[in-house]
């Protein structure tokens, strides 16, 4: 293992597909643009492709071959083929179990036994797939930055994403749970017969100023990071506050007010894992908890 394999790893277990024939196995890995243009106005077909360029040249030489990109307005793709009695795909398939997609891989136990620096290469390639900044991701006060993953219907993969980020000492602000009781909670679209509006990817959420140190490799995901983490920073210390104190806390560390929520019928619904099925929730804390993303985990 090293940190350029780490990153590849990162960005097949957040965003790829493994397409496994007789004799090669082709990996497609997916960069969404979740707009047409960067916070700053400038084009992300234009600044991904110039990314991907970057990329290349850092990974090419651990594949020994060539990666291929193709673009289209909404999402940029990176593939690679090998055959399949490749020691280096051999690696990769062993590590992401046999899975195909990010709707069913899971992040291997032994990546949690990485390096420190192997690990923040694999978030790093994770979040490059997954992860987006903008200015309308903050929190009550638009000053208050926070970088959002989002993550398919796999519910095993955020609790290991958001226990990989607590390896690394990187608290989760909150996590979106593609769940009734969270996305519903006041049943507003149940009664309204949009029965299954709850169901959508789950998002964690991050503050910039804690993700930071991480970073992206896609260069206008980078900039944004820069930007919106130092106007946050600035704008805790110009209240005389240090932003530590008010980032760097896990969801175990405080004891806010949790609103009860009535119950919901989806709850019961067999799109949840067999172990929350049934059961209700009035805080996100309560299913990361039961999902295995917490102080012990």
């Amino acid at each position: 293992m090293n940190n350029e394999m780490a990153y590849l790893l990162g960005m097949i277990t957040g965003n790829g597909a493994v397409q496994r024939g007789p004799s090669e196995t082709t990996i497609v890995i997916e960069i969404p643009h979740k707009k047409l243009e960067t916070e700053f106005n400038r084009d992300v077909a234009l600044y991904v492709k110039a990314s991907i360029t970057d990329m290349r040249q850092v990974l090419e030489p651990v594949l020994g071959t060539s990666l291929v990109f193709n673009q289209n307005p909404n999402v940029s793709f990176l593939s690679f083929r090998k055959r399949n009695e490749d020691y280096l795909m051999r690696e990769i398939i062993r590590y992401i179990g046999g899975a195909t997609s990010a709707d069913n891989v899971r992040i291997s136990p032994e990546v949690f036994s990485f390096t420190l620096d192997e690990r923040k290469q694999f978030i790093r390639g994770f979040a490059d797939v997954t992860g987006y900044i903008r200015r309308s991701n903050y929190f009550f006060d638009k000053e208050a930055h926070r970088v959002y993953f989002e993550i398919p219907h796999n519910w095993g993969l955020v609790v290991d994403f958001c226990n990989m980020l607590k390896s690394v000492d990187i608290p989760v602000q909150n996590i979106d749970w593609a769940h009734p009781n969270m996305r519903d909670g006041k049943l507003v679209k149940y009664n309204q017969g949009n029965h299954d509006f709850w169901k959508k990817e789950h998002q964690v959420k991050v503050w910039a100023v804690e993700y930071e140190p991480i970073g992206f490799a896609v260069i206008h995901k980078q900039e944004a990071l820069s930007a919106f983490a130092n106007e946050h920073r600035v704008w805790l210390q110009e209240q005389g506050k240090n932003p530590e104190d008010v980032t760097h806390r896990y969801y175990w560390d405080s004891n806010g007010k949790v609103k009860a929520k009535p119950r919901h019928p989806g709850e019961m619904d067999t799109f949840l894992p067999a172990e929350i099925r049934g059961i209700h929730f009035d805080s996100w804390k309560d299913i990361a908890k039961k999902l295995g993303y917490s102080e012990e985990s």
